[in-house]
């Protein structure tokens, strides 16, 4: 099976679209073959976007964001603490 990628908001359409499947009496199995995925993928993808809205989502997008950039000036914050240390000792 060819291996794709989805966005955020390709998830959360197909998890509206099982819902919906869901609800006309369909089982999981047959709903994760039409959406083209395997069952496990769709538990995950509940799991971790399940009854997101739109909103959420690119409220999501936007904090994942900014906490990368976040963990990125700490990062290099830590390392000019380091090297700031190594010049300090070299003086004394």
């Amino acid at each position: 099976m060819k291996q794709k990628r989805h966005s955020v908001d390709q998830i959360v359409s197909k998890l509206r679209k099982a819902d919906v499947e869901l609800g006309k009496g369909k089982k999981v199995p047959e709903v994760c073959k039409e959406l083209e995925v395997t069952e496990q993928t769709y538990y995950r993808w509940r799991q971790k976007y399940g009854g997101m809205q739109p909103v959420m989502v690119k409220q999501l997008k936007s904090l994942e964001k900014e906490n990368s950039r976040l963990k990125k000036l700490v990062a290099d914050q830590a390392l000019d603490m380091e090297i700031l240390k190594e010049a300090a000792k070299g003086n004394w």
